[in-house]
């Protein structure tokens, strides 16, 4: 295991300039994230002067069988804090091959909205305070509660500190500290009403880059909860009773 970790901690930029791009994109269902790696030739800054790629719709729910091809369009580009050295990470907007949105693109009309001059000069400025749940993977149970049962009433869990109030913290700030170092605009983190919820915040962002943020924020914890065993919910209500919801609460300036 140790040679393993040496390999996947290889520092490319000693014998190369090649370096590992992982374009994501938003499937089918609207909220699940799908990623697949390409090598590239040289460092690239600029979403523009990356090349678009293609992938099969028809097994993320985007496309019919038979005529199952989606493009890909590079749209922001954020430092890979999983390969790190040069490598990146793209958020990219789905297409047909003829150029047009795919029906799950909802980022093509909110860049228009965005863009608009008007709308440019008023410089919206946004922070979301994304909300979310840590399960155990083998039950799909929060993470800390007793296997069929339930913790004490909720009041303590808040922004609480120590081993009987939070759980899962270290995959918390590994994703805070992941985030930094992509270059999102991660503003912060708190443990949330129920005992395994946790929220993030992102911002303030301007326009578009603010939904482009959070979705890479999202592709990163999706992967650290995949490295820790651990899963992911952003389910609004993961657990029926008075227990508290999740949500992504959205705050214009």
């Amino acid at each position: 295991m140790s040679l393993l970790s040496d390999l996947i901690n290889l520092n490319l930029s000693e014998t190369t300039e090649k370096i590992i791009a992982e374009y994501i994109w938003i499937g089918g269902s609207g909220m699940d994230l799908r990623s697949k790696a390409r090598t590239l030739p040289k460092l690239v800054d600029d979403p523009k002067k990356l090349p678009k790629w293609n992938y099969d719709g028809s097994s993320t729910g985007q496309a019919p069988g038979t005529d199952s091809e989606v493009i890909l369009y590079p749209q922001a580009i954020f430092k890979d804090p999983f390969r790190r050295g040069n490598n990146i990470l793209v958020m990219c907007d789905t297409y047909t091959p003829a150029g047009e949105p795919i029906p799950t693109n909802k980022r093509c009309n909110a860049e228009k909205i965005f863009s608009h001059p008007d709308v440019a000069a008023e410089e919206p400025w946004y922070g979301i305070e994304q909300e979310y749940t840590l399960l155990q993977k083998d039950v799909k149970w929060p993470l800390g509660w007793p296997v069929g049962g339930y913790p004490g009433p909720q009041g303590p869990y808040y922004c609480g500190v120590g081993s009987d109030k939070a759980w899962g913290r270290d995959i918390v700030d590994s994703h805070y500290k992941a985030c930094i170092y992509a270059g999102i605009n991660i503003s912060g983190i708190n443990g949330e009403v129920m005992p395994g919820q946790w929220e993030f915040q992102v911002g303030p962002s301007v326009g578009i880059s603010a939904g482009d943020e959070v979705w890479v924020a999202r592709y990163i914890l999706e992967r650290i909860t995949e490295i820790a065993g651990v899963v992911l919910s952003f389910d609004p209500k993961p657990i029926q009773g008075d227990w508290n919801g999740a949500g992504a609460h959205t705050k214009l300036q």
